[in-house]
């Protein structure tokens, strides 16, 4: 006669239990370390995308309520050579460097900080958590640093463009301004920078957080090689130009040096459908979608790197 059968509880199957328990706990990032790598990538990036930048600027700023001075893109980028050789592609080039440090810093490390207050049990975030993230560290970017970088940029680039320009560089362009203008010159536009950078984060990191969320499945510790990061990036890059060019046109033409004949930002907007028609608020569109998408992917792969670097050389856990 066989012995009695063994009995197994349902309660009791540590295989079964292994096999379906998650993953574990998503590994957050310290916000010292965000400040750090974003402060590295955004140093890298602006160096490598500049040009683009120079020519969406001049194409903003090139309005159609007086004869255009440039065709196009290329008509725009052959100009700039002939006058003053392809250096001056890169006029305006040590203020973005001087700003693309502490923007990057700022602007991850907001991220940080606010996402690990946000996240889940599990340590994920949800991509609707992550727009309201990338929301704030885009409103912190501005008013902290994007704001007087971005004025102090346009007034370079636009002063190129005259007969006699006045300024010599980064140091004496800004003391300048600050001597006309006041401090306050360097926040010209605040209200549309505002509005541009909150929506330009709001709409990366939420596409990003989707796309992360979608790619790691059930498993928030999983590797993403850095081509998948960058071609996340790239797609968050893109959905934000589409997203909100117009406020970058605005918040443009609020910094540029004719900005005294707006009153306010909705005046500017009036202005420019009146007398140029919709049209206008996508000038350089596409330069700005070559820029943005390089930018963003560049900025997320370098980014992720160093955080994964400053994991193993800073333990903060």
């Amino acid at each position: 006669m066989s012995g009695p059968s063994k009995f197994v509880s349902p309660f009791h199957r540590p295989h079964c239990l292994a096999t379906a328990a998650p993953a574990g706990k998503a590994k957050l990032t310290h916000p010292g370390k965000a400040i750090l790598a974003g402060g590295i990538a955004g140093g890298i990036e602006i160096c490598i995308t500049f040009p683009t930048e120079y020519v969406k600027t001049q194409l903003q700023l090139d309005e159609k309520a007086n004869p255009p001075r440039y065709r196009g893109i290329g008509d725009c980028v052959k100009q700039t050579v002939q006058g003053h050789g392809v250096k001056g592609l890169y006029r305006g080039l040590s203020s973005l460097v001087y700003g693309s440090i502490p923007k990057a810093a700022v602007r991850f490390g907001v991220f940080e900080f606010l996402s690990n207050k946000m996240r889940d049990e599990a340590g994920k975030l949800d991509s609707t958590r992550g727009l309201i993230c990338g929301l704030g560290a885009g409103v912190a970017e501005a008013v902290l640093v994007v704001c007087p970088m971005e004025t102090v940029k346009v007034k370079f680039i636009h002063d190129q463009s005259s007969a006699n320009p006045k300024y010599r560089g980064f140091v004496h362009g800004v003391r300048e301004i600050v001597r006309t203008q006041g401090l306050w010159g360097t926040y010209q536009g605040l209200t549309a920078t505002v509005l541009k950078q909150g929506s330009n984060q709001a709409i990366r990191f939420y596409v990003m957080t989707s796309l992360r969320n979608w790619y790691k499945g059930d498993n928030p510790n999983k590797a993403i090689n850095p081509v998948i990061t960058g071609m996340f990036g790239a797609i968050a890059g893109a959905a934000s130009v589409f997203g909100n060019t117009p406020l970058d046109v605005i918040k443009t033409r609020m910094q540029g040096l004719e900005a005294h004949k707006y009153k306010s930002t909705v005046d500017c907007a009036v202005k420019i459908m009146k007398h140029e028609g919709p049209a206008a608020f996508y000038k350089g569109t596409i330069p700005r979608l070559g820029r943005v998408c390089l930018d963003v992917a560049i900025v997320f792969v370098i980014y992720e790197e160093v955080v994964k670097v400053l994991n193993i050389v800073w333990k903060t856990e």
